[in-house]
Formats: C-alpha cells, structure tokens, sequence
C-alpha cells in the first residue's frame, strides 16, 4: 500500500504563490509517477501535472504551463508543487496521486484511471 498526504494548501491573493508537497509513504518502492489534480466546486478533477520517479519525465496540461512547475525530491518519494502567479480560477482541492503502472505510461499520465493511489486533498484558495 502506498498513502499520500498533501500539504502546504492556504489562502493566498492574486499573483502569488503557493508550493505544496505530497510525501508518500509505504510501499513507495512501487510508485512509477506521481501527478497532482485539482477539483473545484461543481467541475471534474482535471489533471494538471506529473512526473516519472525515475527518469523525471514531466508531463503538464496546457492549463498550467508556464506557470506550475512538478519536481522530485532527493529521495524520489516527495514531488513538490510549485504554483506561481495564481489566478482565482486556481481555486480548488489539490490532489497528490500516485501509479505503480508504468507501461506507456507517457501515453496517458493525464487520465484519473491511471493512478492507484490519491491523497486526501489540500484547500488552495486565491483570491481577488
């Protein structure tokens, strides 16, 4: 089993900036790729970024480039979020997910399916 648990969420204005982390714990030995996904109220969870454990591949929605950066840390079991000039449309529930499915994985990193795992979410809120 793998367990992931979100953090760094908060309040924050227009234009800043905000960087959340996923640790995982368990079995993270199995994870492949870890991504994130947002939900605000009343949308679908849409994907927004991943990346490969193990080569550092990155993947991200058109929504965000250029704007949200995923990284791994040393120890290849935290991805770390960063998320600059924040728009209120950015008001959502963050979420950390994790897949130990790797088979064309570049494929598809951005279908929900594709993940075994997710965290519990983080509130991020921007305001205007």
């Amino acid at each position: 089993q793998v367990q992931l648990v979100e953090s760094g969420g908060g309040l924050v204005k227009a234009g800043g900036s905000l960087r959340l982390s996923c640790a995982a714990s368990g079995n993270t030995f199995s994870i492949y790729a870890m991504g994130w996904f947002r939900q605000a109220p009343g949308k679908e969870r849409e994907f927004l970024t991943a990346i490969s454990l193990s080569g550092g591949n990155t993947y991200n929605a058109d929504s965000v480039k250029g704007r949200f950066t995923i990284s791994r840390d040393n120890a290849k079991n935290t991805v770390v979020l960063q998320m600059n000039s924040l728009k209120p449309e950015d008001t959502a529930v963050y979420y950390c997910a994790a897949t130990v499915d790797g088979s064309n994985y570049y494929r598809a990193p951005q279908y929900r399916d594709r993940y075994n795992y997710w965290g519990q979410g983080t509130q991020v809120t921007v305001s205007s």
